[in-house]
């Protein structure tokens, strides 16, 4: 090790600069972290009215109860056609043509003057008629379609025969239809006979018409603030669309704390993003991103990152309760809403999630029951609120993260300190000339100037992926070096005692892991502008980063070991180390731990990541919630528990000559090096948690790993004194 900073301590100090330009973009990104440290709750009125229906209390005595709590929004969704027919006792129908059409007797059902005006237009089977009837439904569907919709996209005939009632036929379009999903016909003997799909609806049918008056009361009444929701789709969502709802907002002196988009767009989206722009601009109103349900990125919405770059940034991220996470009460064995809470808590602490969209609980695996004991909500969000004050996190309007941009000059340093890492690279297992290596150094930092003169954005994507590989393989790289030359220090049967194996391990350890530390630091630093933070812009090649380090591996052994007796120059790959792999007779015992290793490998790899199809087990999240309860962020089972301590096994082995476990250790070492940079690569999650989460990880990696090697030596040394003799000769006689 002093020898290789002796020969190459000019690549190491410039190297070293270029991780203090990270440091000052950390620095910058962690002060932007704390001054975003408020978050709000809006109820969905839609979900809090169906769990009122279950109950023994009415919606106003609901919301009540939640205002006490401190929660004082209300998402409240624009009326459809749909939610009118289904959700209201106003008298509106709706269908698309093809629907009513089937009937042979359609036309009975009605008036004679708006037959003829429809049969004058023309109609086809994607157009949708609407019917309200009554004074006020008829006045809230007039008004509604007649604000928002073009009129040469509709026909109205109003009838006032008895009940005053109102028709129209509104012109759809293919693209906006909505339909079956494939099927087959069947025959008796289950034969497919045809493939068809039917028209089932249409968009237009669950476009907003405006907010209804007895809901606004309901909710203005309980002294809370409405944020209104409204449904957008292209096609139908133009400026005059736009002008309407904001005119239904201002109808009632709404003016929301956070627009949230519904339906496809932000309002206005067909005439481009300048009516929302404006809007929000105007108002000072940050726009929510609604987080995916894969928890990566946000949910496709037209429009909305185009206006949060436009305002800028003046935006907040919105966690919704999905259903799936309604129906995890009492999951995992709880008693209640524990888990529900800390899908919350980690949604706001790690994923910069400021607005909680917030439905009442389900019962586990049931669809439409829900929770209705009060206490449940009052503990949750009282427990939800004190775990996340420890953090530094308030209740109240959320903060809107202040915009910052990296650098493009650090951005460039970091990239050539990536350049430079990789020389060192080459420098620890080739036989590399100093003015070669100085001449690498030179054309590495002349690429990365060329690359972001070129193509700026793409480079701060592929220096931040260099920046992960290379300095997971240094770490990679050093641990291999360090334990083949403790193993050269000591006397053929291990001359240093289990106690300075144990000071080698964890000082082995503990550098690698700072050198897998600066990997994440140089990896963040460039990508730490607000469109990463709010995953409007997303950093791609995580697996593959975690993956060469592991075969990295197999290249640093060679070098450092070689394979079989004839190894001359440690730490230099020679073409006879190569060779002599490549001779290698393979065995059964080769294939099957080759297999073994295959399989660990995949499911290490698959289980990364929220949209993995590989789910941790009840007993392991159990245990997860309960060190993300007691200590600042929890610390990664696969490091403390498994690779952490296979490092310091991988020198106590090395020293003690055994090569098959060290091969075996030192791969299971790679996965903890390589997560620590992976920790980082997560841009949204706040630096403060990476470096607790890395911190937690190394103390009790290390301990588990102290008692791991002392657990190991004894059972090494009872094999050496019963059972090695035997081995041995057995062995020989085989050969």
């Amino acid at each position: 090790m002093r020898a290789f900073i002796k020969e190459n301590k000019i690549i190491l100090i410039l190297a070293a600069l270029t991780v203090i330009a990270a440091i000052i973009l950390i620095a910058a990104r962690i002060g932007v972290e704390k001054e975003n440290k408020t978050y709000d709750v809006v109820l969905d009125y839609n979900e809090i009215a169906a769990m009122a229906e279950q109950s023994d209390h009415d919606v106003s005595w609901w919301l009540g109860e939640f205002k006490k709590m401190g929660i004082n929004k209300v998402g409240l969704t624009e009326e459809s056609i749909i939610t009118l027919m289904e959700d209201t006792e106003l008298d509106v129908t709706g269908d698309v043509m093809y629907n009513i059409t089937c009937k042979a007797d359609w036309r009975e059902n009605y008036p004679a003057a708006f037959l003829s005006a429809i049969e004058e237009r023309g109609y086809d089977r994607f157009d949708v008629i609407v019917e309200a009837r009554g004074d006020e439904a008829a006045r809230f569907v007039t008004e509604g379609i007649e604000s928002r919709v073009q009129p040469d996209r509709f026909v109205k005939v109003s009838v006032n025969e008895g009940t005053p009632s109102v028709y129209f036929l509104i012109d759809g379009t293919a693209d906006v239809t909505l339909y079956s999903e494939l099927y087959k016909y069947m025959n008796s003997k289950k034969g497919g006979f045809i493939e068809r799909t039917d028209i089932e609806s249409s968009k237009i049918m669950y476009m907003s018409l405006g907010l209804l008056p007895e809901k606004v009361k309901l909710v203005q009444a309980a002294g809370m603030n409405i944020e209104p929701r409204t449904l957008s789709y292209n096609g139908w969502n133009d400026t005059k669309y736009a002008k309407a709802v904001v005119a239904g907002y201002e109808k009632y002196g709404i003016v929301p704390d956070y627009l949230i988009a519904g339906g496809e767009a932000v309002i206005g989206y067909d005439d481009g993003i300048d009516f929302a722009k404006d809007y929000i601009i105007g108002n000072n109103i940050p726009i929510g991103m609604i987080e995916n349900t894969t928890q990566l990125q946000n949910i496709l919405q037209y429009g909305v990152e185009d206006v949060t770059i436009a305002s800028d940034y003046n935006a907040v991220r919105v966690f919704t309760v999905w259903d799936y996470i309604q129906y995890r009460y009492r999951y995992y064995g709880y008693e209640g809403a524990e888990e529900i809470e800390n899908t919350l808590f980690r949604a706001v602490t790690e994923r910069n999630v400021r607005v909680i969209y917030f439905k009442p609980f389900k019962e586990l695996k049931d669809t439409r029951t829900y929770i209705t004991n009060l206490d449940d909500y009052t503990s949750m969000f009282a427990n939800l609120d004190a775990r996340l004050a420890k953090q530094g996190f308030s209740f109240g309007e959320a903060s809107a993260m202040r915009h910052i941009e990296p650098s493009t000059v650090l951005r460039v340093i970091i990239g050539i300190g990536a350049a430079l890492g990789a020389v060192l690279l080459l420098c620890a297992v080739l036989p590399l000339r100093k003015k070669w290596a100085y001449v690498l150094c030179g054309l590495g930092a002349l690429a990365v100037l060329v690359a972001y003169y070129v193509m700026p954005n793409t480079s701060i994507l592929v220096t931040s992926f260099a920046s992960a590989v290379v300095f997971g393989c240094l770490a990679v790289t050093f641990v291999t070096g360090e334990a083949r030359f403790l193993a050269e220090g000591s006397d053929n049967e291990g001359g240093y005692g289990i106690g300075k194996i144990l000071g080698y391990g964890v000082i082995t350890l503990v550098i690698a892991v700072v050198i897998s530390l600066i990997g994440g630091m140089m990896t963040a630093a460039p990508l730490s502008g607000t469109g990463f933070m709010l995953e409007i812009d997303i950093f791609r090649g995580v697996k593959i980063s975690q993956l060469l380090p592991i075969a990295w591996f197999a290249v640093a052994y060679l070098a450092y070991y070689g394979y079989g007796a004839r190894k001359r120059h440690i730490g230099r790959l020679e073409l006879h180390d190569i060779k002599d792999l490549c001779d290698l007779q393979i065995k059964v015992w080769m294939v099957l731990a080759l297999g073994v290793l295959a399989g660990v490998g995949y499911y290490y790899i698959a289980r990364t990541g929220h949209d993995s199809s590989i789910e941790v087990s009840s007993v392991e999240m159990l245990f997860r919630n309960k060190l993300e309860e007691l200590l600042i962020a929890r610390p990664r089972t696969k490091e403390f528990m498994f690779a952490f301590p296979a490092i310091m096994l991988m020198v106590y082995c090395s020293v003690k000559k055994l090569r098959l476990w060290t091969i075996l250790f030192g791969v299971c070492g790679v996965i903890g090096l390589t997560s620590v940079i992976n920790t980082f690569m997560h841009i949204r999650t706040p630096l403060y948690l990476g470096f607790a989460r890395t911190g937690y990880s190394l103390l009790f990696g290390i301990a588990i790993g102290i008692v791991g090697v002392i657990i190991f030596h004894l059972i090494y040394e009872l094999y050496k004194k019963f059972f090695k003799e035997k081995v041995d000769g057995a062995l020989a006689v085989s050969e």
